[in-house]
């Protein structure tokens, strides 16, 4: 069986990013994990952040889930800092933990992200694609959702795509 994690990358816990997973995951279907609530430093070639929360989460990752979606709100055009920085710690994975990196190949990952807007610009993907690529992952896609006018709920088609991108994960 395919073991999905939702890796959460958003600055607010419980804001839009939070409400597209409740949505994407209203069955429970997917494991769930908030990147604010570890301790995660930025890459450092001297490795002086490896006793913060990056490797024992990746080992936990690594070791019990084949799907690996992540989820952040669009800040100025690309993901958000969160993730940045988590993508940029995975170079720790290429050097001095290669044995946990190299574990990585041959897992899935997508991508969900949200605006205010149906309005994603091309090349958002693009860091994903190539680093799964990279990495030996495969790359399930992505999709975009977006919000009422209001602000409180989903729009009507954001929703279809999540439907449609749910099923993706559970084939």
């Amino acid at each position: 069986m395919n073991k999905t994690i939702i890796i959460q990358a958003s600055s607010k816990s419980t804001g839009n990013t939070n409400k597209v997973i409740n949505y994407l995951n209203n069955n429970e279907s997917f494991d769930f994990v908030d990147l604010k609530t570890k301790k995660i430093g930025v890459f450092e070639y001297d490795f002086s952040n490896a006793d913060d929360d990056f490797i024992p989460l990746m080992e936990e990752i690594i070791n019990k889930y084949d799907t690996l979606v992540f989820a952040t709100p669009v800040y100025w055009y690309t993901m958000s800092a969160t993730l940045k920085t988590f993508f940029d710690r995975l170079s720790d994975l290429l050097h001095y933990k290669k044995d946990l990196g190299r574990q990585l190949r041959g897992k899935n990952m997508a991508l969900i992200s949200n605006s205010g807007a149906d309005d994603l610009r091309n090349g958002f993907e693009m860091p994903f694609i190539e680093s799964t690529k990279y990495l030996g992952m495969n790359y399930l896609g992505s999709t975009h959702a977006w919000f009422t006018e209001d602000g409180n709920n989903l729009h009507p088609e954001a929703e279809l795509r999540v439907d449609k991108f749910r099923q993706l994960l559970t084939q």
